[in-house]
């Protein structure tokens, strides 16, 4: 299935759910718009924490794909173990009653990328949100999903030297620092680390959460019943996104003005994988659309190519390390 059948006539009913989380804004936003335009089109959930961005998104979701587009808005804090609870709870009752067509899909999406802090239940927020709200989401929403089902993991290219290499340093965001996954909860990173100031420590952090995205796909893909699949996803640089909300006053100017009007001549002359977030977002959205991917499980695509991921996130032993610490925090075991 080409890229292109994702924009055909959404107005056919809906037969299959999905939810993406952090589909209020950036590549969330654009995937799940790219999900309503399929064919056939997709009842998508939006998880948001803020109910206010819930609802603009929603009625701009409706203004790009119809007044009758099947979009709807559930509260879902990825920094909240009850939240996470409560949203899967809140969703086996609609589903049960038929409110909704059957779940067939999951694009773990929410990130957070800033100053150091703690979610609700004591894990530093960007491995907290990023990958223990979904570790605990997908473990509870699987006893949901209608086979055949695709999850899709959006990690990033920052998590691989060899791509952090391609890209002037003034990227921002240093190589990962893994540690016991027990430790990075507390927000400990490795060695590597030692050395970092707040901006450094920042990056770092979100590059090793990347990182534990690629090593949460290998460790879900084998443990998945026949029917179900799970792949990770490379957006590439998005320039315009949300993520650069706590840069500094001028790279923030720089990442939310300058750069999205120059994507082409960047493509050029910087990086290869840059792209405007609708670009990015349908390609996300093929993950779990695209006839073609059905018996696809356990890779790892940047955009549209299926490619390797690091050398690292192939360390005997550390995608198991991984699920069985994040079974034990997020009360899984």
């Amino acid at each position: 299935m080409s890229v292109g059948h994702l924009h055909a006539n959404p107005r056919s009913s809906p037969r299959q759910t999905v939810i993406v989380t952090g589909g209020n804004s950036g590549l969330g936003f654009a995937c799940a718009a790219a999900l309503l335009a399929a064919s056939p089109p997709w009842h998508v959930v939006i998880g948001c924490r803020d109910p206010l961005r819930a609802r603009e998104a929603v009625e701009k979701l409706r203004k790009v794909a119809g007044a009758d587009a099947a979009i709807e808005a559930m509260a879902l804090d990825l920094a909240s173990l009850a939240s996470i609870r409560a949203f899967a709870s809140e969703l086996a009752d609609k589903l049960k009653a038929s409110d909704i067509p059957p779940l067939h899909g999951l694009v773990c999406n929410a990130a957070v990328q800033g100053p150091k802090t703690f979610t609700v239940d004591g894990f530093e927020s960007t491995f907290g949100v990023s990958h223990l709200g979904h570790y605990l989401l997908v473990n509870l929403l699987l006893p949901l999903l209608a086979k055949p089902a695709r999850i899709a993991v959006v990690a990033s290219g920052v998590h691989d030297p060899a791509e952090l290499a391609k890209v002037p340093a003034s990227s921002g965001v240093p190589v990962p620092a893994w540690n016991s996954p027990m430790a990075l909860a507390k927000g400990e990173l490795g060695p590597e680390a030692a050395n970092d100031d707040e901006g450094a420590d920042r990056g770092r952090r979100y590059s090793t959460t990347k990182l534990a995205n690629v090593y949460f796909t290998y460790g879900l893909a084998p443990r998945l019943p026949d029917g179900i699949t799970v792949n990770a996803f490379d957006p590439g640089l998005m320039p315009g996104t949300g993520l650069a909300r706590d840069y500094p006053a001028v790279a923030r100017f720089a990442w939310h003005v300058v750069m999205p009007r120059l994507i082409p001549l960047l493509r050029l002359i910087l990086v290869k994988n840059i792209h405007t977030p609708e670009e990015s977002g349908t390609a996300l959205a093929r993950l779990i659309v695209d006839p073609a991917l059905a018996s696809t499980s356990g890779k790892y695509f940047e955009g549209l190519r299926e490619i390797p991921s690091s050398v690292e996130s192939h360390l005997e032993g550390r995608a198991e390390e991984l699920w069985r610490d994040s079974a034990i925090l997020t009360g899984m075991m």
